[in-house]
């Protein structure tokens, strides 16, 4: 294991990962357990959508780390009877094996360090997480490879449910918040599945990917250090704030707006292209575009 990971102490007083290679907290806000809670896990709604479900409920927790969105996920919903597939990807697996090592002083591992292990031996482990049947696995390797692998069908992923995407952040880790990656992870969806994405970023750059690549986009909560999150989906109804016209004003007059084509990050206002693009999403009614139109 490298000596990448080190534990630090956040104002509220809860600790958490750091990361010396991409100079970031993991959960900087609220901290790892009440974040992950109030951003993934209650913002997508995990509990309710599970009791509807009557097959298997698929999640993909991109950016695996200290595994505490997974946690999160598995201790909201240990009294729901059903089945859970859990698939987390990461390029790493030394954020876990280092919060592992720290479980106690970290506290948001407790009761689930035996399936943690085990995970990390074999890269997956099933198991009874209360009244919940777990399928746990995890795809250790370059998640937009494997993107681009299920669009080709060298491979197959199951489709989600809900996606928690916690990578490291755009100026820091670009080659994971590119077009082409969210381009391919909505095709990897199943059209007849609804399925809700959250991250912490609320970009404008981060947004207009979404949006170009299939999503609708809205707002989330704040967490702490930031005023909104951000929630995507391949149905509207599944987000309850929906960006409207007023947002695209705000992308248009933006100097960091332009989606990453390329794993190099940088900072541009919308293309033309790009532009007539987004008026045109499903998302923004015929008028509202006229009325943009208008005021411009």
């Amino acid at each position: 294991m490298s000596d990448d990971y080190q534990l630090v102490r956040l104002t509220n007083g809860t600790q958490t990962l750091f990361s010396a290679k991409y100079g970031e907290k993991l959960h900087p806000g609220l901290g790892p357990q009440a974040e992950a809670d109030l951003l993934y896990v209650r913002q997508l709604q995990i509990c309710e959508r599970m009791r509807r479900e009557t097959g298997e409920f698929v999640i993909w927790d991109v950016g695996l780390g200290g595994a505490a969105n997974a946690v999160a996920a598995l201790r909201a919903t240990r009294e729901i009877p059903g089945k859970l597939r859990l698939i987390s990807f990461d390029d790493t697996s030394d954020p876990l094996a280092f919060a592992l090592e720290q479980a106690s002083a970290l506290g948001y591992m407790s009761g689930y360090e035996e399936p943690i292990t085990k995970l990390l031996r074999h890269r997956q482990v099933s198991f009874m997480n209360g009244a919940l049947s777990v399928h746990w696995e995890f795809q250790l390797g370059d998640f937009p490879a494997l993107m681009l692998a299920g669009r080709k069908a060298e491979i197959k992923i199951p489709a989600p449910h809900a996606i928690f995407f916690d990578a490291f952040s755009p100026a820091k880790n670009p080659v994971m918040w590119t077009l082409p990656v969210f381009e391919n992870s909505f095709w990897n969806l199943d059209p007849d599945r609804p399925c809700a994405l959250t991250t912490y970023s609320r970009s404008t750059l981060v947004r207009a990917t979404l949006l170009l690549a299939g999503f609708c986009v809205g707002t989330g909560p704040a967490t702490g250090l930031k005023e909104e999150t951000t929630i995507a989906a391949n149905r509207p109804e599944l987000i309850t704030k929906l960006l409207d016209h007023r947002w695209l004003q705000r992308a248009q007059r933006s100097d960091s707006a332009e989606p990453l084509r390329e794993p190099i990050y940088s900072r541009a206002s919308l293309m033309a292209a790009t532009w007539e693009k987004l008026r045109l999403h499903r998302q923004f009614a015929p008028d509202q575009a006229a009325k943009i139109r208008m005021e411009k």
